[in-house]
């Protein structure tokens, strides 16, 4: 029944995807610039707060659902699907599970609609990895207001979002140490602005920016979830973030996949179609295996996610695992494609160029196996009980 549920829904996206996105995807990456008028069409079709209440303007689906959309819009364009989880996963999830009714009544309405452009953004210059301990971005409490000061950088949709959720550092009583607490901050509010977008090797047309705060005044009323409590959303959203952004390494993957499959029938070399030569199709059959992997993996993480949480190292691991195999199997693609692959007028550049982001964003690849290999090593701890027994203290 899931599964059925699954590939109908599975069947909707891609037939907008490649009535609505496919045809644009050259002037997209050409021009840099994200189409006009394309996320309204997303909300009509009702893509933007999938897991978002029927209240608010959502269609109150599942987080398998949200992969699915993410793998289907990636499959037709990787800067499309990058500019859509930013929005309807980065943002618009994370005001659904933490924002206030008065919040949620506020913005998710316009936001699930297309009418308002959403982002998220806690990366800073000189906070990446490290993103907890090096935040600078910050707001002090005034005269019943906060007032935001610093830059933000490496934010997705952040030339364009009228509604991006800031995380900064805020002090603690007695002003001796900080916490971290996340905002709500609308496009147009006193002493905030976002630089021009950044000219990208990939992903062009999802517009990357820097958001600026030069004392901008913020209302008590903006503050999503709690004062000083905003690592706690921060890590949950990282969590859900990697899960949802698998979607985009799996669909470039397809991508790939779309491409070689019917030039190895027509390319042919030595009086035959390449594709009967044994090297060419073990490349295939690797690729086609990385990706059936990869999506198995991220599919089962997608379903306990939607009844548990607390799976920081099974999201960061199918992220991990998806964005190194869609880099190798686009590599392959182009292998594969020979001179023509090579040739800016084909889409395999792109493919590539779009998939090197997944080792970097939402966590480098590096830093995603630290989080594997601690989570892996904590949970392998011995109980002080077993750790007496291997040492010989316990008899028995």
């Amino acid at each position: 029944m899931v599964t059925r549920y699954l590939d109908r829904f599975r069947q909707q996206v891609r037939a907008f995807a490649e009535a609505e996105i496919a045809p644009l995807v050259a002037d997209i990456d050409r021009d840099n610039r994200f189409p006009a008028g394309l996320w309204k069409k997303l909300g009509g079709a009702g893509l933007l707060g999938i897991t978002v209440g029927k209240a608010y303007g959502g269609t109150a689906r599942d987080y398998p659902a949200q992969l699915v959309a993410m793998e289907e819009i990636s499959r037709a364009s990787g800067a499309v699907g990058l500019s859509y989880a930013a929005h309807a996963n980065i943002c618009v999830d994370n005001l659904y599970r933490f924002g206030s009714e008065a919040q949620r009544t506020r913005y998710l309405p316009r936001l699930c609609s297309g009418e308002w452009v959403g982002a998220l953004a806690m990366s800073e210059l000189d906070a990446g990895s490290d993103v907890l301990g090096s935040m600078r971005c910050r707001a002090d409490y005034r005269r019943g207001k906060w007032i935001a000061n610093g830059r933000k950088h490496w934010i997705t949709n952040g030339p364009e979002a009228d509604l991006l959720i800031v995380y900064m550092r805020t002090p603690k009583a007695g002003g001796r140490s900080q916490g971290i607490t996340a905002f709500l901050i609308e496009k147009g509010m006193p002493g905030f602005r976002v630089g021009a977008p950044f000219d990208k090797m990939g992903m062009r047309g999802s517009n990357t920016g820097s958001p600026v705060f030069e004392e901008c005044p913020i209302p008590r009323s903006r503050v999503l979830g709690l004062v000083n409590q905003g690592q706690r959303l921060l890590l949950s959203g990282l969590d859900c973030e990697r899960l949802i952004l698998t979607g985009g390494p799996l669909g470039l993957m397809q991508a790939a996949l779309d491409l070689v499959l019917p030039f190895v029938h027509q390319r042919r070399q030595f009086g035959r179609p390449i594709g009967e030569f044994q090297l060419i199709q073990a490349k295939l059959a690797d690729s086609y295996a990385a990706l059936e992997a990869a999506r198995a993996y991220a599919y089962a993480v997608a379903h306990r996610f939607d009844h548990s949480r607390g799976m920081r190292k099974e999201c960061a691991a199918c992220l991990m695992f998806a964005a190194r195999q869609a880099v190798r199997v686009t590599l392959d693609a182009i292998q594969i494609l020979g001179g023509r692959g090579y040739l800016n007028d084909s889409p395999a550049g792109r493919l590539l160029r779009d998939a090197k982001v997944y080792e970097i964003g939402g966590g480098t690849s590096e830093i995603r196996q630290l989080v594997v290999g601690r989570e892996l090593y904590r949970e392998s701890q011995p109980c002080p009980v077993e750790q007496e027994r291997a040492m010989g203290g316990a008899g028995g």
